[in-house]
């Protein structure tokens, strides 16, 4: 076997490098901040929107559905050609190359988010450790929310729009909050339906935020009553706030600028079950009590959503659970999946400091 020559791996650590250097950036937090955050950031995700947003369709969907198609067809050509060790190294270098590639791509062009200040050091709010008591005082907050929009939603007899409505109106919020916050000024904005949100409900997700492409992408196969929420939480990402706690409480943050009652709904549909499953960890009675003063439509929610979660449950989902718990702790979420429930701690800080939720 001929000897592979030196400038065979030169291309990988220089990529190499080059991802250690952007680490090294990450790790000055008030860099990304003020650097990246405030104004690199703005520029690369306003220009992908610009141009995605023409496209009716999810041009990201498209991007991974062509990459895992290129990636089969390369495996089974490989090994149809009975490979060498030499062919099968340049195979895997080639490989690496195109990981790197597409790694520096994905922390340049939106990763770094991972590791600013966020949005406490905006609002001036700290999400401390909070004690039981606090958490029974907010969940008992989001309860009487929850319940209240659920009964407006039913007296004014209030229909849920189209798919396509929602994310419009979603957008038209943000235009609302911006006022109040400016740091949600969202321009040229761009919220698609997934294109293959059947595969969403097998995998167990709401929605995502694609990095290479712009789009906030929703899955619409969810019950109507998710989907504002989950709108709201991906225009989160979009605005650089990569924290899944952040961009749910950026997502409240809209809720109540916006005076929607079924965007409330949807909101206080979230919140108050990621309060009262951690109540339930520290006072189980509580929780259950709580459970039992949900108004009668907001069961039956609840049951509906239990039912499609129950009806798309397959043993690869846990793989792809503990998969993306751990792509989170690898960036800067050490929590894992559980980052999601710590919104809680967001909206008890808030209503510390204000009052009210």
């Amino acid at each position: 076997m001929q000897p592979i020559e030196k400038k065979f791996w030169i291309t990988p650590l220089i990529l190499i490098a080059i991802i250690v250097l952007l680490h090294l950036f990450a790790m000055q937090t008030a860099w990304v901040e003020d650097i990246y955050t405030a104004h690199i950031y703005p520029i690369i995700s306003t220009a992908l929107r610009l141009i995605t947003r023409w496209i009716p369709f999810s041009l990201g969907d498209i991007l991974y559905t062509l990459a895992f198609a290129w990636l089969f067809i390369k495996l089974i050509w490989f090994f149809k050609r009975k490979p060498t060790w030499r062919k099968f190294l340049f195979s895997l270098r080639n490989l690496l190359v195109k990981c790197l590639w597409i790694y520096i791509s994905f922390l340049a062009g939106w990763g770094l988010n991972y590791y600013r200040y966020g949005i406490g050091d905006t609002l001036k709010l700290v999400p401390d450790m909070y004690s039981t008591q606090d958490l029974k005082t907010v969940t008992t907050k989001l309860l009487a929310q929850l319940n209240a929009n659920r009964k407006l939603i039913d007296s004014l007899h209030i229909n849920y729009a189209d798919n396509s409505t929602t994310l419009k109106e979603a957008e038209a919020l943000y235009d609302t909050a911006k006022s109040f916050y400016p740091f949600l000024m969202y321009h040229f904005p761009d919220v698609k339906k997934m294109m293959f949100s059947t595969v969403g409900n097998y995998s167990g997700f709401l929605g995502y935020y694609n990095p290479f492409t712009g789009e906030a992408q929703v899955n619409t196969q969810v019950p109507a009553f998710i989907i504002p929420f989950t709108a709201c939480h991906e225009i989160g990402h979009q605005l650089g706030f990569a924290s899944e706690s952040e961009a749910s409480f950026v997502g409240y943050l809209v809720e109540q600028k916006g005076h929607s009652t079924i965007f409330n709904y949807s909101t206080y549909f979230d919140l108050f079950s990621y309060a009262n499953g951690e109540l339930y960890s520290r006072d189980s009675a509580a929780a259950k009590q709580n459970v039992k003063l949900l108004d009668t439509l907001v069961k039956k929610d609840y049951i509906t959503y239990r039912k499609y979660l129950n009806s798309y449950k397959n043993p690869i989902e846990p793989l792809l659970t503990l998969l993306y718990g751990n792509y989170l702790k690898a960036h800067n979420q050490p929590s894992g999946i559980e980052s999601y429930d710590e919104v809680v701690a967001w909206i008890v800080a808030y209503y510390k400091k204000y009052g009210k939720i």
